[in-house]
């Protein structure tokens, strides 16, 4: 299980690296759904006063052009990242018209794969790359899959945290390369413990029939449109979520930075034989952007990432190759449909505490023996994840979720305590989510089903009722002038850059990669 924490703590007060903590910078990536007041996917193209979806910051869409997503700046002030977050929500309710944002991870009711339209980002060759790529995602995957949302979330420490935690550890490693290494020692165990937000923050017990597109599957059926588990936490992030039959045998290695490259980029250079046989180009129409098992970094379907940002021309591969890794981005969280922005402060406050303990707590490598028993807990968790009895699987044997639970909570309230001496507001945080250990009905997985059983309504109409809910909240609060300004300035000046860069490639033929 997990050593004490206590010995690192007393290390990190007294090596005076409490301080650095206050700033952490955070950003959010929150996807959001466009549907009709009938609860149904919108067919209408991205709302061209939204500005360009291929060059806009913080504006732009996923998979579908009906795929909205929303970006944070990076910022060391909680308030600030949700403040900004808002923002984006107000601005775009403002635009709409007669749209809602879908406030769930689990799409609205579809009508069959075609219905999702892909995203179109112009002619430029970079706009054309990211429409193929998604074409790719079609023949591979289908779309009802790309139409699942979630969010993002982006954490890093500052320099001066790093410089003096690898004076403290005693490292001889260049700062780059203590950080990246660091990095995926917080990779690691997130892989370990990751389990518990899935509990705690999972927010996908149902879905639309309509998802599930006449596939098989073993749910059970609440009311005529409803499917679901009773003790589920994130069907998102089950196997009826992100699934992929190519990726099911790729072992991508956190164990280094070099190893997660030297294994990406095999998956990025081999080809795969059914997607072969699709074909990368067939009549003169593009179908996907190669063969490969991968056909971008970003394709591999992964719970966290290490990311760096990257400069022009560069994968993400390379930007970390050259400079390592600047962040890591938590990708196993579902949209919270009680909540007006599906994310909150104390999530947030929670995921820094889970975050600093896992880079805190000792990160052995991942074998495939480990692997296999990690991939067997989150296949528990997300799909019985609430159910009393639950054991999950350890080293050294089975232990109920509850008991591991409390466990994992006991180091977390000592790292909550270091960080209340770096800002405030994370003990209180962890003490909101205790007793959901204890008590799987306070989840917002046991929640929404409550609530989809006490009103007897179905999940497209209770999901389509909270965002009428919230688009007349976002209504009842618009923005101010000047913020409204800015946000219009800003689409006017991303659609002007991406016409700037279709004229600069006008007659160039599209480069195949």
């Amino acid at each position: 299980m997990t050593p004490s924490l206590t010995p690192r703590l007393a290390q990190l007060a007294d090596a005076d690296l409490i301080r650095p903590l206050a700033h952490i910078r955070r950003g959010i990536e929150k996807e959001a759904l466009r549907v009709t007041p009938q609860g149904r996917l919108s067919q209408e193209p991205h709302l061209h006063t939204l500005g360009s979806a291929l060059t806009h910051p913080h504006i732009t869409t996923d998979y579908s052009e009906s795929l909205l997503e929303f970006i944070t700046p990076p910022s060391e002030q909680i308030g600030d990242t949700l403040g900004f977050m808002e923002q984006l929500h107000r601005y775009v309710v403002s635009q709409l018209e007669d749209e809602h944002l879908w406030p769930a991870s689990m799409p609205c009711a579809l009508q069959g794969n075609n219905s999702v339209p892909i995203a179109e980002y112009g002619s430029s060759r970079a706009g054309q790359m990211k429409h193929i790529y998604r074409r790719g995602l079609d023949v591979r995957y289908g779309r009802i899959m790309q139409s699942i949302a979630g969010i993002h979330f982006n954490f890093s420490l500052p320099d001066s945290f790093w410089q003096g935690y690898r004076e403290l550890l005693g490292s001889q490693d260049s700062l780059t390369d203590f950080r990246s290494a660091q990095y995926f020692a917080l990779i690691r165990n997130f892989r370990r413990y990751g389990w518990l937000l899935l509990y705690l923050f999972g927010a996908s017990p149902a879905l639309s029939r309509s998802f599930m597109d006449g596939r098989p599957h073993q749910l059970a059926s609440l009311g005529t449109d409803t499917l679901y588990l009773p003790f589920a936490t994130s069907l998102r992030m089950s196997g009826l979520g992100y699934q992929s039959d190519a990726q099911a045998d790729l072992n991508i290695s956190t164990n280094s930075l070099a190893e997660y490259g030297r294994d990406l980029t095999c998956a990025l250079n081999t080809p795969h034989a059914p997607y072969t046989r699709i074909g990368v180009e067939v009549n003169g129409e593009s179908r996907q952007l190669n063969d490969h098992i991968l056909q971008i970094e970003n394709e591999y379907y992964s719970d966290i990432r290490p990311k760096r940002v990257t400069h022009a021309g560069e994968t993400p591969l390379q930007a970390m190759a050259n400079r390592g890794v600047e962040y890591i981005e938590v990708r196993n969280l579902d949209i919270n449909p009680l909540l007006a922005l599906g994310i909150d402060d104390s999530q947030i406050r929670f995921l820094d505490t889970f975050l600093l303990f896992c880079l805190l707590q000792g990160s052995p490598e991942i074998g495939e023996q480990e692997q296999r028993r990690l991939a067997r807990n989150h296949t528990r968790v997300t799909e019985q994840g609430r159910r009393p009895d639950l054991l999950l699987e350890t080293a050294s044997g089975e232990l109920s979720r509850a008991a591991w639970g409390e466990q994992l909570f006991a180091e977390l309230d000592a790292i909550a305590q270091l960080l209340d001496k770096a800002g405030s507001g994370y003990s209180d945080a962890l003490q909101h989510f205790k007793p959901m250990l204890q008590q799987p009905e306070l989840t917002p997985s046991a929640q929404i089903l409550q609530q989809l059983t006490a009103t007897e309504q179905n999940y497209t109409d209770w999901v389509q009722n909270r965002a009428t809910e919230l688009t007349q909240h976002w209504q009842q609060t618009p923005l101010e002038q000047e913020q409204s300004r800015y946000f219009t300035q800003l689409a006017s000046s991303s659609l002007a850059a991406q016409y700037e860069l279709e004229e600069q490639e006008a007659g160039r033929p599209l480069i195949a990669v």
